[in-house]
């Protein structure tokens, strides 16, 4: 039996219209760090291999930056009537588990996945929930990343979609697009028009009702099958953070 990885992730780069929260990237280069390595050790530029030193870079960003994982802090002080939990608390059970893949290619930017949607991308691959599986939502938004179109071009999830997964024993779920619900500029159209307070954010805020965690921004779900394979997703366990930067695997079996 041979094995096969695949990357889940986005990479982390300073693309102006992949991410809103842009990472800033600064490299620092054998050539200019040459004299700081020669004060460090006392040595003179021939006594480095080239003349050259170590290169390093110096990083600044947001925990929501690329391919990350949302804790239950980030929808609120609270979730279940306990303090929500930050990204170093997250149980490393719920981050390796069994994957399932939902294809919601179809539908159109700005949708809304429902339960029923959810229900009937199941009956199409012949699968049943079971507690602890790790759900990918895949929307296609991956490959419209770095033009302006991935920050609105893809349907998302809703506080009903959202807490039936919960519901059926999902702990931790995921999209391939910007965001977990639907592109804020849908929201913002259909609450100027019904004003129902209850579309505001209703994925993530549904974390508030019932313990979950989500991955933004994944990559390459089309490469994998619906079922039959497994994700490796551990968090950065930055301190009290709301999310954590993670670079999601699945392994397959062959």
């Amino acid at each position: 039996m041979s094995r096969k990885l695949i990357d889940l992730s986005l990479p982390m780069e300073p693309l102006p219209f992949s991410d809103s929260m842009n990472p800033k990237i600064t490299y620092h280069t054998h050539e200019a760090t040459a004299e700081g390595m020669m004060k460090i050790f006392g040595c003179a530029r021939d006594d480095l291999p080239g003349g050259l030193g170590w290169a390093t870079e110096t990083v600044e960003l947001q925990t929501h930056s690329g391919t990350h994982l949302d804790a239950p802090y980030h929808f609120g002080p609270q979730s279940e009537g306990r303090r929500a939990i930050t990204i170093d608390e997250v149980p490393l059970d719920y981050c390796y588990g069994d994957g399932v893949v939902l294809d919601f290619r179809d539908k159109p930017a700005g949708a809304l996945i429902t339960v029923a949607d959810v229900q009937e991308a199941l009956r199409r691959i012949a699968y049943a929930l079971k507690p602890l599986d790790i759900v990918l939502i895949m929307t296609g938004g991956d490959k419209l990343w770095g033009t302006p179109e991935y920050f609105n071009k893809y349907p998302g999830m809703g506080r009903e979609s959202t807490l039936w997964l919960i519901d059926h024993g999902v702990k931790l779920m995921g999209t391939d697009a910007w965001g977990w619900d639907r592109p804020f500029s849908f929201i913002a159209e259909e609450f100027a028009r019904t004003r129902d307070r209850r579309i505001i954010w209703g994925g993530h805020f549904a974390g508030i009702e019932k313990e979950y965690f989500h991955i933004e921004k994944l990559a390459n779900l089309d490469k994998l099958p619906p079922h039959g394979f497994t994700v490796a997703c551990f968090p950065i366990p930055v301190s009290k953070a709301s999310a954590g930067w993670v670079r999601p695997v699945a392994i397959i079996e062959e």
